[in-house]
């Protein structure tokens, strides 16, 4: 099952991350950057639902805009 580009974005950004910070914790690299792509994945995953939701609400705030009259139109 191929990954979607944006998952594939979230997964490179973590895996970058968790790979220099696993280097760093002990030569771990690899494995740091196994778990980096995993957390990153899932961080975009829940970013992207958390816009999604956003923007479902400020639509549903939004009253139904209503053709203002003219001052001929109100007489």
């Amino acid at each position: 099952m191929p990954m979607s580009q944006a998952g594939a974005v979230g997964c490179i950004t973590g895996g970058i991350a968790g790979g220099v910070a696993g280097h760093y914790a002990g030569h771990h690299g690899v494995l740091g950057a196994m778990g980096g792509c995993v957390a990153g994945h899932e961080l975009h995953k829940k970013q992207k639902a958390q816009r999604k939701l956003q923007k479902q609400q400020s639509m549903q705030q939004q009253p139904a805009t209503v053709p203002a009259q003219t001052p001929q139109q109100a007489q």
